[in-house]
């Protein structure tokens, strides 16, 4: 596959797997916990460093997930001590993303390890960072990374949609059906956490945020069918990615950050002309009852 192919790919998979998750944080009203935790993990990724020394391995993927995961506990420990969600987000966002500049600014040096990446990333190197897969050859790490991830989360997705949709929109009901409501919502949060994780180092945070919750928010308003609202976010993100390349390779600019520039085009697209909840449609709608 060429240069362009490996870019495209990877980013195609950051919009899908992004754009799956993100419809569930829409719907669960949590879409600043996409912020949250791909900030948070960077305190992960610093710790993981100050422990191992080494700036690549599985060791700073555990570590971004155990961060992430403190972030989602924090933030629900938080809440049922009364604290609203949206405030105890805030806290937690701040204090531990916080700890983590504090710690690359003090602790990492002249170690190739700073805010800017972090928030950037850097995809125009992932091609060049490469694995060796048997029965496949060489591909780049973080597109294998990105592929398991999306399997991961089609099977988890899948295998218990049930379940996923009635703690979603009805929580009570689901405790009262006996589903473990509580540990739903930790396996969501593990899953949500793997996904920023993984794409957070070849993309950088503001692209995993835009991904997992601009789409999600697009495909909300040309349906109200779940199964259709997934297809759609992972259709946006994809199609986000591709036109984000383009318009970056077209003024020369980051490419990470026209990609998030091009999920806010298709959501501006999806807000004036989507046919159910659209802005045209919901001026038109009401002339025409007048009328009738």
């Amino acid at each position: 596959m060429s240069y362009e192919g490996w870019i495209l790919l990877t980013a195609s998979l950051v919009g899908i797997s992004c754009g799956i998750m993100g419809v569930f944080l829409i719907l669960r009203r949590m879409a600043m916990m996409a912020d949250a935790i791909s900030h948070t993990v960077l305190l992960g990724i610093v710790t993981a460093y100050l422990i191992t020394r080494e700036l690549s391995g599985w060791h700073m993927l555990v570590g971004a997930i155990i961060a992430g995961l403190l972030t989602a506990v924090l933030v629900q420990w938080l809440h049922s001590l009364g604290v609203q969600q949206d405030a105890s987000i805030g806290v937690v966002f701040t204090t531990l993303f916080a700890i983590g500049v504090i710690l690359i600014a003090t602790k990492t040096g002249n170690v190739h390890l700073d805010v800017q990446h972090a928030l950037m990333g850097e995809i125009t190197f992932v091609p060049w960072q490469t694995i060796e897969v048997p029965l496949i050859g060489e591909v780049p790490q973080a597109t294998f990374i990105l592929c398991i991830v999306l399997a991961i989360v089609l099977v988890m997705i899948l295998a218990f949609y049930k379940e996923w949709k009635i703690t979603t929109f009805d929580a009570a009901l689901a405790a009262s059906l006996g589903i473990p409501v509580m540990l739903m919502h930790y396996v969501f949060m593990t899953l949500v956490s793997i996904t920023t994780v993984a794409s957070f180092d070849a993309v950088g945070a503001i692209m995993v945020v835009a991904m997992l919750i601009t789409p999600a928010a697009a495909a909300y308003l040309w349906t109200d069918k779940l199964s259709i609202m997934l297809v759609l976010s992972a259709v946006f993100g994809v199609l986000s990615a591709i036109g984000g390349y383009y318009i970056a390779s077209w003024i020369d600019t980051s490419i990470s950050g026209s990609m998030a520039f091009a999920t806010g085009i298709l959501f501006l697209i999806s807000f004036i002309g989507s046919p159910r909840h659209g802005f045209i449609s919901r001026y038109i709608r009401p002339v025409t009852l007048a009328k009738e």
